[in-house]
């Protein structure tokens, strides 16, 4: 047999999957029965039989009278409920998560009251652009969401895989999800649609040069990072604000998927992050993260040139340090996917005495719209599904009442008013927050205030090795796909103002002049002069082809390493 041909048949059998060490896949078996296994209908009666309907004779139409068919047909009808408008492919597991480090003096969170506390907690990870039934290998965030079932009530820490985001204001969250998501005319995504969005917000830079980097396809869920990303506020016993962001950093190391990988392990298994998590911890190979916090003081806060509430930048971590706190470990997979991950309703709002928010206007928007969403897809009563409960509250005692599926008993005759004569409902004034700083409410420009939105992506891309760099170009040359030049010459040019390596390197990999490339459009200091930019040029506004640069290059294994050695994090 010819050796180059064994050789390239060798290559062509492997899989980009096998880099995350679980060997041979689990059978697809499934013999867990019931503790009696006949079939009762909803209400506990026998069901005599489940092969044949009734009909009117051997050849007839089927009977309104067969109740069984009409109930099992009729619940089938509503089995789905409105799958997540963002994050909507995801997998899941619990786990536990416990305290290592002492961080009592920041906050009376109870969670982190001791050395040594556990907490029982779930995690859910999942893509952010696709439906339902997309692939996991895509190019895309990551949502990392925690659930922590502490003896206050639950915590909830919604975040992502990248520390940034793309925008800082939540009136563009909609405008997000219109442009990567389906084009209405056709039914298909479009890159124009979504490099229009992105090119036409200089705040997005430093989101884009990291997914557009070797790390933005994680080769499994197990493999990569997670951040609050928002700022947050801890309280502590003297009722004192710090602000606070939260680092989870993944003990398994850093492995990621190139594009060409991707398009592989897509066409072989788009359910490849669920079957790696859940062969993981079923072969007891439990995955680990160690949670880290960035602490910044209110007086350090005044004294920023930039706003440190903006989600768009890192707190730099020469200045912020990260701090151990603890750790926590997931290794219990759920017996019912449904019942504990697509019900699990996040949300952060959610949130215990000690740990608050921050006047991050992503963060705020989100403290309205998750709790929103969640009451559309599963019931004003979502709270009392077994995985949305405060597991860990010894006497939950909610004010609310009635409302569709409401299944604990209702209160029973409890009264349901306040004030009242006998000493029910009574508030908690003692968790009152510490003031924070105001101001007078109206649409301040945020541009005019902060409109630095390059020195941090080019202090990325300077600490990225000469491979990355080219990885981020050919990236981002064959994820614009076929945007108009118009599109491709604007993110040029803001690649251009974070460092001129960065904007030649792109334009190169797009078969763009750099010359021919505006590198003086307006400065992006306010909203007008953001739309006179983004609309200079409209002889530009011309399709073009898209690109493959025709090379990949592996960067994408990297062993545990600690935050502050890991280049990625400013």
């Amino acid at each position: 047999m010819d050796e180059n041909k064994y050789q390239h048949e060798k290559v062509a059998n492997e899989n980009p999957m096998d880099k995350n060490g679980l060997g041979n896949h689990l059978p697809s078996r499934n013999q867990t029965i019931g503790d009696i296994p006949e079939i009762k209908t909803a209400t506990g009666a026998p069901v005599t039989d489940n092969q044949d309907t009734m009909t009117a004779g051997k050849r007839g139409p089927v009977a309104l009278e067969d109740i069984w068919f009409l109930e099992k047909m009729a619940h089938f009808d509503r089995e789905v409920i409105p799958e997540r408008r963002m994050h909507a492919k995801g997998s899941g597991a619990f786990g536990t998560f416990r305290v290592i480090h002492d961080i009592t003096k920041y906050t009376k969170a109870s969670i982190f009251s001791e050395i040594g506390k556990e907490t029982k907690m779930l995690a859910r990870f999942s893509t952010v652009a696709g439906e339902r039934g997309a692939a996991d290998a895509e190019r895309d965030i990551r949502g990392f969401a925690l659930k922590f079932y502490t003896d206050e009530g639950n915590w909830d820490m919604v975040g992502n895989n990248t520390p940034v985001f793309f925008f800082r204001d939540p009136l563009k969250f909609i405008d997000l999800n219109h442009a990567i998501k389906r084009d209405p005319r056709t039914n298909m995504r479009s890159p124009n649609s979504n490099w229009d969005f992105w090119s036409s917000l200089p705040e997005a830079l430093l989101q884009i040069t990291i997914i557009m980097g070797d790390r933005g396809i994680p080769s499994s869920y197990r493999h990569m990072h997670g951040f609050s990303s928002h700022a947050y506020s801890f309280i502590n016993k003297e009722n004192e604000r710090v602000w606070v962001k939260f680092h989870f950093r993944s003990q398994q190391g850093i492995l990621n998927l190139t594009d060409q990988e991707a398009k592989k392990v897509v066409g072989m298994d788009r359910e490849s992050h669920q079957r790696d998590l859940y062969e993981a911890i079923e072969k007891k190979i439990y995955p680990k993260w160690k949670m880290y916090v960035q602490i910044m003081t209110q007086e350090q806060a005044d004294s920023m040139k930039n706003n440190p509430f903006d989600l768009t930048k890192m707190w730099l971590k020469k200045d912020f340090p990260l701090m151990p706190v603890g750790e926590f470990e997931l290794n219990e997979n759920p017996a019912n996917y449904f019942a504990e991950i697509e019900q699990a309703a996040f949300n952060p709002a959610h949130t215990v005495p000690g740990i608050s928010f921050s006047p991050d206007r992503m963060l705020q928007g989100r403290l309205f719209s998750y709790g929103d969403a969640q009451r559309y897809r599963l019931g004003v009563n979502h709270h009392q599904i077994p995985v949305n409960m405060s597991k860990g509250v010894e006497n939950p005692h909610s004010f609310h009442r009635d409302g569709k599926m409401r299944v604990d008993g209702n209160l029973g005759s409890e009264l349901h008013y306040e004030p009242n004569s006998y000493g029910n409902w009574e508030d908690n004034p003692k968790e009152n927050l510490p003031k924070e700083k105001g101001g007078d409410v109206y649409r301040y420009d945020f541009r005019k205030d902060d409109s630095d939105y390059f020195t941090q992506p080019g202090l990325l891309f300077r600490a990225m090795t000469k491979d990355q760099q080219q990885v981020l170009f050919d990236n981002t040359a064959r994820n614009m796909g076929d945007s108009t030049l118009q599109i491709k010459h604007r993110h040029i040019y803001h690649c251009y103002k974070a460092d001129p390596e960065y904007g030649k390197g792109v334009a190169k990999s797009l078969n763009i002049s750099i010359d021919d490339v505006d590198l003086n459009l307006p400065p992006s200091d306010s909203k007008e002069n953001l739309k006179k930019a983004n609309n200079l040029h409209p002889e530009l506004n011309i399709p073009t082809k898209p690109v493959d640069p025709g090379r990949e290059i592996h960067t994408n294994t990297e062993p545990y390493v600690l935050p502050e050695y890991d280049p990625w994090l400013l």
